[in-house]
This record gives C-alpha cells, structure tokens and sequence, in this order.
C-alpha cells in the first residue's frame, strides 16, 4: 500500500460514533447545510418501508439532521411505492424525471436523475434492500461532510455477513480489527462468508492496479455514500452497476484522496445476489474501469453465461451496461432548477 493511503486511513477512517447528534446538529447549523436522503428502489417492498421509517423517525423527527427523504421507484411491479410513500418518503418515479430522455435501466440511472428532484446541499444515496438498518448508515456518512469543510465525498464501510446469525454477526466470525490495526470491524481472517464477492474479486484488484491512491477503502462498490451536490454534480454517472466505482474514480481525479472519506457503520445485511447476477455486474465494474483507462480498443460489451437445460449447458448472452449520463450541470434543466 502507497505511504499516502497508510496516512489518509489514519486521517480520513471514522466510525459512526465518533460524531454525536449534539455535534452534527451544531455543525449543520453553524453551516446552514441541508441533507437529502434519496433510496433508489426496484422491487423493494419487503424492506424499504422499514429503512424510511428508522430514516424519518430517528434522522427528521427526534433529531432534524435529514431535510428531505425521496424514494425513486424505478419501475417496480410491486408495492414498493404504496409502502415508501405511506412510511413517509417522497416518491418519485423515474420516468417523470426529465421525460425528454428516455430512461435507461439501471441504478446509476435512477442515482443521476435524483439530482433533479432533491434540493439538499448534501446528497446521501442508500440502497432500499437493507434489513435491520441502523440511522448510522446515514449519520455517520453525513457527519464528516458537515463537520469538516475539505470532505467532498463519503463512502460507508461495514461487515457483510452472508449468513448473519440472530444477533446480525457473521457465523463463526471472530473479533474484529482493533482501533489499531486498520479501520472496520470484523474484516480479518476470523470471519467465514463474507459477501462482497465482486468487490473482492473485481473492484479490489482493478483499484489496486490501477489506481491505488484508492486502494485503503473498504467497501469500494458499497451503495451508501455521501457527497457534497457541488462535487455529484460535476461527475458523469454510469447508468449501471458501475456507477459505485465510475463516481469514486472520478471523485479521485476531481478533488482529490484527501478529500475523500470513509466511516464503518458496523454490520451490513441485505438480500444477496446469484453468481450468474454478480458476473453480469463484474462485467459493467470491468466496462467502467476500461472507459476510464482509455487504454486502447474495448472490448465487445457483451458477457454470455451458462445454464444446464434438458439437453446440457445452455448459453445466454446479455448486453454489458455501457451508456454514461453526462455530468448534471451539464443538462439545462438542472440549472434552470437550481436557479428557481
């Protein structure tokens, strides 16, 4: 690991309770800073009723730190919009954002079109699949956006048990790293089946390789990250599963290691993804990178996979995510809102 990122983990890895609400409050204050909250959602109505609920309650009712908490429901098919709505969130469909462009499926999609229809001077993306979701997945990423004016850009780290026990810990997990071993809790070689599959086997190395300033974080593809509007606004948005790593490379490029941050929120469970899913996202992760690389032709943006039929492995071939969404700012609408 370069000595840079040694000492920018010392310097920019907290944890969620490093920050008390009285602090944030005050921070929030001094600063007159407004936070939005945007859940992108897709079939999401086992969870996203509770998330926005734990959001409203605990972040705009007991304590105001969250200003605006907006669903975008990306075309579900099921209740997910009647139960983000009666939870109290905001819910805005996808398609009555900028009808002149046709949506394109995707989260990064969904992600970029928020930008027209939140207003906070922080925008705090959470994934809407999370059970037992704690406000620190919001507090402690929107705390050092609020309390240090050189944070543009915030990721969450956590555990990711793939089979969590009662208590939310990972089966046959041991202790975690230590205040002074490196930051988050539960990473080392005690705990057995972590998710973060593509993160470990596609993200990690492309990071590491190629841009290994951004090699100390932990949980590089997390979907829980907070930004400053003035930095989201000026990054282009990959439409698909990519958008994770294209907003932390270029995040990178645009202002800086030292303005970036993470901060471990403690134990993360969601619903899980087959190999046959997490292969068509390793392949938009890889299609990212490349773009940005610009390292001579690209690949064929296709990635076929196998399934066993009646008859033998049968192959099915599925597009790769390529289409970027351009930076914000960019769109005339965006400004003509900003402006009213």
């Amino acid at each position: 690991m370069l000595e840079e990122v040694e000492q920018w983990l010392t310097r920019r890895s907290w944890s969620a309770a490093d920050r008390t609400p009285e602090q944030l409050l005050a921070a929030k204050a001094a600063r007159g800073a407004t936070v939005s909250v945007v859940l992108p959602a897709l079939d999401e109505e086992a969870t996203v009723g509770a998330i926005v609920g734990v959001i409203r309650r605990e972040l705009m009712e007991r304590i105001r730190l969250v200003d605006e908490l907006v669903v975008i429901d990306s075309g579900s098919t099921d209740r997910t919009a009647e139960v983000a709505a009666a939870a109290g969130a905001r819910v805005v469909h996808r398609d009555a954002i900028l009808p002149r462009l046709p949506a394109l499926p995707g989260k990064g999609e969904v992600l970029w079109r928020s930008l027209l229809v939140t207003s906070g001077d922080i925008v705090c993306f959470v994934d809407a699949d999370l059970r037992e979701f704690s406000p620190d997945f919001v507090s402690g990423i929107v705390g050092p956006l609020l309390t240090d004016p050189e944070v543009h850009f915030v990721k969450a780290m956590y555990d990711r048990p793939l089979h969590p026990t009662p208590d939310g810990t990972a089966a046959g997990g041991g202790p975690g790293m230590g205040p002074g071993s490196g930051p988050g809790r539960g990473g080392g070689p005690g705990v057995a089946a972590q998710g973060g599959r593509v993160t470990e086997l596609v993200a990690r190395p492309l990071l590491n390789l190629h841009w290994p300033r951004l090699a100390g974080f932990v949980q590089p593809l997390g979907g829980e990250y907070a930004a400053r509007r003035s930095l989201l606004e000026r990054l282009p948005f990959p439409v698909g599963y990519g958008v994770e790593l294209g907003l932390l490379v270029d995040a990178l490029h645009t202002v800086g290691l030292d303005a970036l941050a993470q901060v471990d929120v403690g134990v993360r469970l969601h619903r899980h993804q087959d190999d046959r899913a997490l292969g068509r996202m390793a392949a938009a992760i890889y299609r990212t990178a490349q773009l940005r690389l610009q390292r001579g032709p690209l690949t064929r943006p296709r990635l076929t996979q196998f399934e066993r039929g009646a008859d033998g492995f049968v192959p099915y071939t599925h597009p790769v995510d390529t289409e970027e969404r351009p930076p914000m700012r960019e769109i005339a609408e965006y400004p003509a809102r900003r402006a009213a």
